[in-house]
């Protein structure tokens, strides 16, 4: 009777590590589509308020045409705002990660700094991803209230 219960536990707990492992796979595989060069092609939002993502100081139409670079195999990537008008230059580096397979997580790399010494950062959920598109979705409190962003991304190359 203890043999069987013993061979009970174990299968279940093979069971359950076989397919924790395929799940993680295929969000790896998930993950590893977001590697390349990206234009931020169109910016959603409730046009009634006024945002400035990312603590960049910058409109948000600033980041419609921006380019960003994603290396999943280490988690960098940065991205660039062309400038002109109103908008600012900026070059940014930064650190990211997919977790549980939808929650885009990432934060800025200012010059000087250590990604394991920035604590804080950013966190969107990954929606309607392909192989050539991918939007992020980001709730920005303001008054009280929340303003759903869409960020609407399209490939440009592979890195």
């Amino acid at each position: 009777m203890k043999n069987l219960l013993l061979a009970g536990i174990v299968g279940a707990a093979l069971t359950v590590s076989c397919s924790t492992a395929k799940t993680a796979q295929q969000n790896r595989a998930e993950f590893l589509k977001l590697k390349g060069e990206w234009e931020l092609t169109s910016v959603d939002y409730d046009k009634n308020y006024k945002i400035k993502p990312f603590d960049e100081g910058a409109d948000i139409q600033c980041f419609v045409g921006s380019h960003w670079t994603l290396i999943p195999n280490n988690w960098t990537g940065s991205y660039t705002l062309p400038g002109g008008g109103n908008c600012p230059s900026v070059v940014m580096p930064i650190k990211f990660e997919v977790v549980n397979g939808n929650e885009f997580k990432f934060k800025k790399i200012l010059e000087g700094s250590k990604a394991k010494s920035v604590i804080s950062g950013y966190s969107l959920n990954l929606i309607n991803q392909t192989t050539d598109q991918f939007s992020l979705e980001q709730n920005v409190p303001s008054a009280g209230q929340n303003v759903r962003v869409v960020y609407n991304f399209q490939r440009t190359g592979m890195k």
